[in-house]
């Protein structure tokens, strides 16, 4: 999770937050409806196509499975900060959150543990180039 995306989804819930939209028409679609900016659907589009689904997948397709992403990003941010230290979301209160899921905590489990080997990687690198 990044700073910028759960910034991004807790403003989602804020009555009256609008976004601007891509097409460069002011927020507004054809309906005169507000509208918010996507900000994963070049992801979501290539993820949809590795699992399967067509090179250029329905726009609305991709629009739902974003605002299902967004959702989920947010009630976890929620859940995040409501335990722990208030106000904080730590990396532990995820793990805590996603313990009973084998899947994602797996998932996370491996993703920390190669952020952790890529980290001493990136030392070693340095310290091999720089006599640090």
């Amino acid at each position: 999770f990044t700073k910028a995306a759960i910034l991004m989804a807790d403003e989602e819930d804020e009555p009256g937050f609008e976004e601007e939209l891509d097409d460069g028409s002011g927020g507004v679609d054809a309906a005169g409806h507000g509208r918010r900016k996507r900000l994963f659907s070049k992801e979501l589009r290539c993820m949809m196509y590795g699992f399967g689904d067509d090179q250029n997948p329905y726009t609305e397709s991709v629009d739902i499975l974003e605002d299902l992403v967004i959702e989920f990003i947010t009630e976890m941010t929620h859940k995040a900060m409501s335990i722990g230290r208030q106000g904080r979301v730590q990396v532990e209160d995820i793990v805590f959150l996603i313990r009973k899921d084998p899947r994602k905590f797996a998932r996370v489990k491996d993703l920390l543990t190669m952020n952790e080997e890529l980290k001493r990687a990136r030392k070693a690198f340095d310290e091999a180039n720089y006599g640090s």
